[in-house]
């Protein structure tokens, strides 16, 4: 069975999974107050080209969402995302248990518009009920989206400045930005995204990590006790190292950067076979993620040989089915995936 179901099928790249092991019997300080995650911070501190930034080490990327955004609301606020956004769609109300409701937008290819945001929130306080209605609170946008499309300089800084104005912070989900940052043509960087958004975190979990996610507030604006309710929201490690450990290595000789890019390289590689054999694209993705339109009798016999992950329904004879690539895949995964197809 070829497994393309998601990038976090793995357990840890093999240069992190050595960093765990040498240091493992080594005593340390408990809940991230170790010497690897102060490595760590200075080296993501670094390539984000920031002089002051607080960053924190959380568990996984619902936590993280939920934790952030949760801290940054008030009770009587809401966090605006995109109608697919992550949040939005496949966090099971995480946002919902929280008490704060997400307030979707329409969104193309996965993004949604400084113009539509700017008309949203015009039209809401200019709307003289809206002391009865839920608050904006916060702007949250994935990079890659959902659909694996990425926002562009431009459109990020476009974003920035409609939030600045309305005074919403900015917050950006990277669960997979190490995918999006290595992407062909894109004009994003990790500096650019430190520049722009207010918050955000740079995904471990799906680039190479066991597991965690490193959350940077970027403009002296960490929420209070934030350590306190990052616990409160089961995030917090005790082993703290486990991610300090992890993203030190991460982000020593540009790890998280080249195993990225070397997913994107077999994307690429996929996508060029798919377009050769007459494959239908749902959408075009510059990412790891491909999404592709499959006849159901056909999608149902692809079953038995590649594992592969059911995105949406498209009409009653077909549906959109995602296959990922990712750091751990090989040259012999494509190989035989090709073959298969």
């Amino acid at each position: 069975m070829l497994y393309f179901e998601n990038d976090y099928s793995e357990g840890a790249c093999p240069e992190v999974l050595e960093s765990l092991i040498q240091t493992n019997l080594k005593s340390l300080s408990p809940y991230g107050n170790d010497s690897y995650s102060a490595s760590a911070k200075e080296k993501i501190q670094k390539a984000c080209g920031l002089k002051q930034s607080d960053i924190y080490f959380l568990v996984g990327g619902t936590q993280t969402n939920q934790t952030v955004i949760d801290a940054v609301l008030s009770p009587y606020q809401g966090v605006i995302a995109a109608q697919s956004g992550h949040v939005s769609l496949h966090e099971a109300g995480a946002i919902e248990y929280t008490g704060h409701k997400v307030l979707t937008l329409p969104q193309k290819d996965g993004k949604i518009s400084a113009e539509t945001l700017k008309d949203y929130v015009a039209d809401f306080y200019g709307d003289e009920n809206h002391d009865h209605m839920v608050f904006p609170g916060m702007v949250y946008i994935s990079h890659p989206t959902e659909y694996g499309t990425l926002y562009t300089k431009n459109e990020l800084k476009s974003l920035s400045e409609v939030c600045r104005h309305y005074h919403l912070p900015l917050y950006l989900d990277g669960a997979r930005l190490g995918y999006g940052l290595a992407a062909e043509n894109t004009d994003v960087s990790l500096i650019d995204i430190a520049k722009y958004c207010d918050v955000f975190y740079i995904g471990g979990t799906k680039v190479g990590a066991l597991c965690g996610e490193a959350v940077v507030f970027t403009k002296n604006n960490t929420p209070p006790h934030f350590m306190t309710l990052i616990k409160q929201h089961g995030a917090l490690l005790a082993k703290g190292r486990l991610t300090g450990i992890q993203f030190d290595r991460l982000f020593t000789d540009d790890l998280y950067f080249r195993i990225s890019k070397r997913a994107i390289q077999y994307a690429s590689q996929l996508k060029s076979a798919l377009r050769e054999k007459g494959y239908r694209f749902f959408i075009d993705s510059p990412t790891n993620q491909i999404f592709i339109i499959l006849e159901n009798h056909f999608m149902n016999q692809l079953k038995e040989k590649v594992r592969f992950s059911f995105w949406e329904k498209f009409d009653d004879q077909h549906t959109v089915v995602r296959f990922a690539t990712s750091w751990a895949t090989t040259q012999e995964d494509i190989d035989q995936l090709i073959e298969i197809l």
